[in-house]
């Protein structure tokens, strides 16, 4: 392969970055699309939050001073913004076969893998975006690497009255004292009497919405004699078919939101498994959390799955039930599937508050030409001949109206 790729016009940064613009993010992810976005200036970002609201002007006497006044809840943060990208290897084979001239068929293969390898890392800087946000409405924090390894934190802080947890005999699941409706109803109340918004969403997944739809005291209040038709299912008496705008509209919810989006973490096994092992050491702990975990045997194409107990950020271990079978370090991997909102999370959200979005989110420029998004980019090697293409993104999502988001643990 004679040196130098600008005669392939697949390989082109215009090509590369005119297909990432094609792509459109993944039906089921929605979080990052709720908000506005605007570029920062630097990749240090800075806002100011807000708690309160509905102020009146005051009086002032004629000829006198005007009075001074300061934001009720004022406060300033500053963050590092997140970065994060991956790269991928095209080798001389591959790249020989997008130059060839009259092998239309084999061009198209390896056309079509370089579009479907392109649209994978896209996909996934767009989950990392879509994760963000996730974790500011559903966890008011969120973790992420910095130069040099350093583990960078943001906290939105929000209140204290907007973070809720009940209490075992009120659980919306297990417990017998459950109140739900009354649950739903305090929470707005929170929100409205903060900031003076009312609550236009509230985010769920299917496990809450069942939750939801178990209820008694719903079901009495959504029969056909005290609740419009009493189509709370789709489907005869099935839970699976549960009308979440029936359940939205009785609740005075706007928009009920059923967002059932997994991500999908993975890491590499940096210690020897033995058989009956508990504790796993990993090469990225960072997005793992208790629940099932998936162990696959690379080279034998075998898995198994263990619970996740405990999550050891310090010494990037899992805390494991027993394996049934060993595993080696620097070979096998193991994976989880997370959803971006919690089994056990019931989230209000006003989004706007005086007519302002509540949060935002912050590009920030990165690399030498100061781009801002989305962003392919590629790098050839001599030898072995090949190029490497790679995408990243950098920002960190906002939060201005800190009291606008009401975060009820509900199992």
């Amino acid at each position: 392969m004679p040196r130098g790729i600008g005669d392939i016009s697949d390989l082109r940064l215009s090509v590369l970055n005119g297909v990432i613009e094609q792509f459109t993010s993944p039906p089921e992810l929605m979080l990052g699309g709720m908000f506005p976005s605007m570029n920062a200036q630097s990749e240090t970002i800075e806002w100011e939050s807000y708690t309160g609201g509905r102020g009146l002007t005051p009086f002032k006497a004629p000829g006198s001073p005007t009075p001074v006044t300061a934001p009720l809840g004022y406060k300033k943060h500053s963050a590092q913004a997140a970065f994060w990208g991956e790269k991928m290897y095209f080798d001389e084979q591959f790249l020989n076969n997008l130059r060839k001239l009259g092998t239309r068929e084999t061009y198209q293969t390896a056309q079509q893998k370089l579009a479907r390898e392109l649209a994978a890392m896209t996909n996934k800087c767009r989950r990392r975006k879509e994760w963000m946000f996730a974790k500011m409405i559903t966890a008011g924090s969120f973790n992420y690497l910095q130069t040099s390894g350093y583990k960078a934190s943001v906290d939105y802080q929000i209140p204290s009255a907007n973070e809720v947890t009940l209490g075992a005999a009120y659980k919306w699941g297990t417990g017998p004292n459950k109140d739900i409706i009354g649950d739903v109803i305090a929470g707005k109340r929170v929100i409205s009497d903060s900031c003076g918004a009312n609550v236009t969403m509230a985010l769920i997944n299917s496990v809450t919405l069942e939750y939801m739809a178990r209820d008694v005291a719903i079901q009495t209040l959504l029969q056909k004699s005290a609740f419009g038709d009493g189509n709370l299912f789709k489907n005869g008496n099935k839970i699976v078919g549960a009308n979440p705008n029936i359940i939205g509209s009785l609740l005075n919810i706007p928009k009920l939101v059923v967002y059932d989006e997994v991500y999908e973490v993975r890491a590499m096994i940096t210690s020897t498994v033995s058989a009956s092992a508990t504790t796993i050491y990993v090469d990225d702990i960072s997005d793992f959390s208790t629940g099932t975990l998936t162990i696959k045997d690379v080279s034998a194409n075998t898995s198994e799955e263990v619970t996740i107990s405990a999550v050891n950020v310090e010494t990037s271990t899992l805390t494991v039930s027993a394996t049934a079978s060993a595993y080696k370090a620097g070979e096998d991997i193991v994976a989880q599937k997370v959803k971006f909102v919690p089994d056990n999370k019931f989230i209000m959200v006003a989004e706007r508050v005086e007519g302002q979005s509540i949060a935002e989110y912050m590009a920030a420029p990165y690399g030498i030409n100061r781009s801002w998004g989305l962003r392919a980019d590629r790098d050839e090697t001599w030898d072995p001949e090949g190029v490497w293409i790679r995408v990243q993104d950098k920002g960190l999502p906002v939060l201005y109206f800190r009291d606008a988001v009401y975060i009820l643990t509900v199992e």
